[in-house]
């Protein structure tokens, strides 16, 4: 069986949403200002009908002060060892692709790994992400183009890339395929939410 086509724990993006929100008592219109969201682009995330782009969670999560692995379950148990059967990874869906959970929300450690599926023409975003700790990432199947600082490192299945992650970096699938990649951001700053990016404002 294909290790991407394996049933897992599909997450809830407009629950999990509104359930980080609450928790933290903040209103949806000081969400939005905080965000540089529209609260019209956020009413239609929270209830459900519109699916939000990858740099609309990472401004979401940045806005929230969250890793985005919480968006995985907001009030998860940290754990010493974490061991994860193949279909009992989480899973939450963003326009043109799926972030799967490895592990790094249930995990006391400063690490998170997760995996990328993207669709043609799926990025990050037009801005740059900068944070601290290192970055690797491991092409499993198709093409990614990863920018760092102003060099274009071109990976395919089997190339791997490993960078500080206070350079300046983004991602896209350049390939009319779908891609697969594992990613693992370790060694950030204790207190920093690794995917907590900066995103300017109005993007």
């Amino acid at each position: 069986m294909d290790v991407f086509q394996r049933e897992a724990n599909s997450v809830d993006v407009a629950s999990s949403l509104r359930e980080l929100r609450e928790a933290r008592g903040i209103s949806m219109r000081t969400l939005a200002t905080k965000s540089g969201l529209s609260a019209n682009a956020l009413s239609m995330i929270e209830r459900g009908k519109t699916s939000p782009s990858v740099s609309t969670l990472y401004k979401l999560a940045d806005a929230l002060g969250v890793s985005i692995t919480a968006f995985f379950g907001a009030e998860t148990e940290k754990k010493q060892v974490v061991f994860l059967k193949q279909d009992e990874r989480s899973r939450m869906s963003f326009t043109r692709g799926l972030f799967e959970a490895l592990g790094g929300e249930k995990f006391v450690g400063r690490v998170e790994p997760f995996m990328l599926t993207l669709e043609s023409g799926a990025s990050s975003g037009p801005h740059s992400i900068v944070h601290s700790g290192h970055e690797f990432i491991f092409c499993l199947r198709g093409h990614l183009d990863y920018t760092v600082e102003k060099e274009v490192f071109h990976l395919g299945a089997g190339d791997s890339l490993l960078f500080a992650s206070k350079l300046q970096h983004k991602w896209k699938n350049p390939s009319n395929t779908v891609t697969n990649a594992l990613i693992v951001i370790s060694g950030f700053a204790e207190g920093e939410q690794p995917h907590a990016m900066h995103w300017k404002k109005g993007e």
